[in-house]
């Protein structure tokens, strides 16, 4: 979801924040800022641009198990596969797709996340969360490293993923997939987290908690990957294969308990950008949603210590730092956040904003989104590309190119 410069979103964000997304969202969608690029994905929430130009989309994919896709995308709306058969499940909140949340392009590796998916189900009671003896997939709550050539991006008619090699991929294989056309992709595993970690209730002591892996970004021989589901940031050795938990974020107290939600609010991260030797996470902010109360925090990726940065916002789901010169001087900082909506219980629209600094005023770039997730700076044209979780491709002009 990131500028090659700076970088280089499971359709549902988290398993208990965005379960009601669709249930809020409503109303129709302004175009006065918005050009719509290309419609009919399957639960778009991650997008890059490569070095080619083309945008490369995380999707979800319909309800069936197991149909996640990358997508490729021309800026003038032609989409291809460039794999398809990623893991995927519906979740059990929602009942709708989790799989492929957040993309990262580094060279010709484009690194995944796999969301929750199917890996847990309802417990014995109101909010209460129980382990999937049977998902429908060995990768959920993972990262997958995808190797393709400048030649396959340009031409490929798209890869299949099998079930039997999604368990390969799992024990530890790197699996070669063939299209067509005579040409090949590659596949690791490069982390599987736990899908759960134990969460005991006084009624029910196996309540489990999810990982719900979202948005990532590399730096050096690490990947910093946001946890909706846990309220963390993890951070994976490339080289070991191992991970660890940088930061968990506590609640905050919510406002309008009791009348409406519990006392807390969960912290629920969602994007995740670098800027000025620090990590930038965007806390989307859980039920009831309360606008003002999301912030972008920075954190420490060698210490975890963490601080918000920007203040006041709602449900902020993506962060775009951007520097004005050479310096990469904080003074000359800028940034882009993307705000999924802009009023009470997620209610549209999805809003882009534009700071000037961390503790600018914002300024309104478009305010003619629907469900945003993700967006992409084309730093050659000035133009971010947006992800909407309701299947579209936007392009919004913030200025002109090169920038």
């Amino acid at each position: 979801m990131k500028t090659n410069s700076k970088s280089p979103k499971s359709r549902f964000l988290t398993g208990a924040a965005l379960a009601m997304a669709f249930t809020f969202l409503a109303g129709g969608q302004s175009h006065a800022q918005c050009t719509e690029i290309v419609s009919g994905l399957h639960g778009p929430t991650g997008i890059t641009q490569s070095n080619k130009g083309n945008l490369l989309v995380a999707e979800a994919g319909p309800v069936t198990p197991n149909s996640g896709r990358i997508s490729i995308v021309t800026t003038e709306g032609e989409r291809r596969t460039l794999v398809d058969g990623l893991p995927s499940g519906v979740y059990f909140e929602t009942n709708g797709a989790s799989g492929p949340n957040g993309v990262f392009l580094r060279g010709r590796t484009l690194y995944v996340t796999i969301g929750v998916g199917n890996s847990v189900v309802a417990g014995p009671g109101p909010g209460l969360i129980a382990p999937n003896p049977t998902p429908a997939s060995p990768l959920f709550s993972s990262v997958l490293a995808i190797h393709f050539s400048a030649h396959v991006e340009a031409t490929t008619a798209g890869f299949t993923l099998t079930a039997a090699q999604q368990h390969a991929l799992a024990a530890g294989e790197t699996v070669t997939l063939w299209n067509g056309q005579g040409d090949r992709m590659t596949i690791d595993l490069v982390v599987n987290f736990r899908n759960y970690i134990p969460d005991p209730r006084p009624n029910f002591a196996g309540n489990v908690r999810q990982s719900n892996p979202f948005d990532l970004l590399a730096l050096g021989n690490h990947l910093y990957v946001t946890d909706g589901g846990q309220n963390s940031v993890k951070e994976v050795d490339l080289a070991r294969g191992t991970s660890s938990v940088l930061v968990t974020f506590a609640p905050i107290p919510n406002p309008l308990f009791p009348n409406v939600g519990g006392p807390v609010v969960e912290a629920v991260p969602t994007g995740i950008a670098y800027a000025d030797g620090k990590l930038l996470v965007t806390l989307f902010r859980g039920f009831p949603f309360v606008p003002g109360l999301s912030v972008v925090a920075q954190v420490d990726p060698t210490t975890g210590q963490h601080a918000p940065l920007i203040r006041g916002l709602t449900d902020a789901i993506d962060v775009l730092p951007i520097t004005r010169n050479s310096s990469r001087n904080d003074q000359d900082a800028r940034y882009l956040v993307l705000q999924f909506a802009s009023a009470p219980f997620l209610s549209p629209p999805g809003l882009l904003l534009e700071f000037d600094s961390a503790t600018s005023a914002p300024r309104l770039l478009a305010n003619c989104l629907i469900a945003p997730t993700s967006m992409t700076l084309d730093d050659r044209t000035g133009k971010v590309y947006i992800a909407e979780l309701t299947g579209q491709i936007i392009a919004v002009q913030v200025k002109g190119g090169n920038h």
